[in-house]
């Protein structure tokens, strides 16, 4: 990865993670969870476990977005196996940055075990770039990117999404009694906490997101916060998830529509596998097609833990001939 970006501004990458096998971590989830029989439930231990996915994530980085400057990992007091391995430095530009650097002045809200907190506060991150792209550990890349995949020559962000009307609560349950719709472990759902942040600005609709990495930019997210603190103490306070909870991705998306400082792409441009049920002959052929497809530039593969070996060897075994 190259010190030097290639254009006129630094862009830095932001990555949560937690490594759900660490005892410690798992002592602690233990310590502050009410319900443990959820300690048992695949849909919310998937949260917190991992394949080490983190690590081809930042591989597909190094590959395919050499202009990136800097990539942060946000942890909670652990760091994955393979920088602690890292004799050579070959990920000198990879920079641990634990929750309470982050929570500094509202450590009183630590520990917390939910993404949504986390993420409310990676803005905060010391010496992180003004333009930034936010990933999950699950989020990949699998073809050659550049800056103008994420930002404009002016610096705004390039938007991926499209619009959506609100869904009413009396439908989302009508559609799960009717076995239409999926009950979850969860009571917040990734459009949920898209629609909330759009209703908080006053919205009459909104951009959805899908599982893609996101640009933003640092000053905008501080600037709404400086201004509406309550607004981000109440996305920090509990522990665990909370149906009023939303995503920081969405609030910069949003700001960034109000400001009309955004380009929107609307191909998602991504592969996504969102279920460990597809057969093995379907999830090669979903990878061997994007392997030929240089517009499709992002992988987001949901749970991989939850992957059966016979599956979850052929996909580690593709992502190591795409990324090496």
């Amino acid at each position: 990865m190259s010190d030097t970006p290639k254009n006129n501004f630094d862009i830095d990458v932001v990555i949560t993670w937690v490594d759900g096998s660490d005892e410690n971590h798992a002592k602690k989830l233990e310590q502050y969870i009410e319900n443990k029989d959820s300690l048992s439930l695949k849909g919310f231990v998937t949260r917190f476990n991992q394949v080490n996915e983190i690590e081809y994530c930042i591989k597909s980085i190094y590959k395919f977005a050499p202009y990136v400057r800097t990539i942060f990992i946000v942890t909670d007091e652990q760091v994955p196996d393979f920088l602690k391995n890292d004799s050579k430095g070959f990920y000198h530009n990879v920079r641990i940055v634990d929750h309470k650097t982050i929570f500094s002045g509202y450590e009183s809200y630590l520990p917390v075990f939910n993404s949504n907190s986390i993420e409310t506060m990676i803005t905060r991150i010391p010496d992180l770039a003004e333009h930034f792209i936010y990933f999950n550990d699950d989020m990949l890349l699998i073809n050659k990117t550049s800056v103008s995949d994420f930002f404009t020559s002016e610096g705004n962000p390039v938007l991926r999404g499209k619009w959506l009307g609100y869904e009413s609560s009396g439908l989302k349950d009508f559609l799960k009694k009717i076995g239409l719709k999926k009950k979850r472990v969860s009571k917040l759902t990734y459009k949920q906490m898209q629609e909330n942040i759009a209703k908080i600005l006053g919205f009459k609709k909104y951009l959805k997101l899908s599982h893609t990495p996101i640009s933003m930019r640092k000053s905008v997210i501080n600037t709404y916060f400086e201004r509406h603190e309550e607004v981000m103490v109440n996305n920090i306070k509990h522990r665990f998830r909370v149906p009023t909870y939303f995503m920081i991705q969405s609030l910069g998306v949003h700001l960034e529509i109000q400001n009309k400082t955004f380009r929107l792409h609307k191909n998602f441009q991504l592969v996504y596998f969102g279920s460990s049920d597809k057969a093995l002959w379907w999830i090669r052929h979903k990878l061997l097609s994007a392997e030929k497809d240089k517009g499709k530039l992002f992988l987001n593969i949901q749970s991989l833990d939850l992957y059966p070996q016979e599956k979850l060897n052929y996909i580690l075994n593709w992502l190591d001939k795409i990324l090496k």
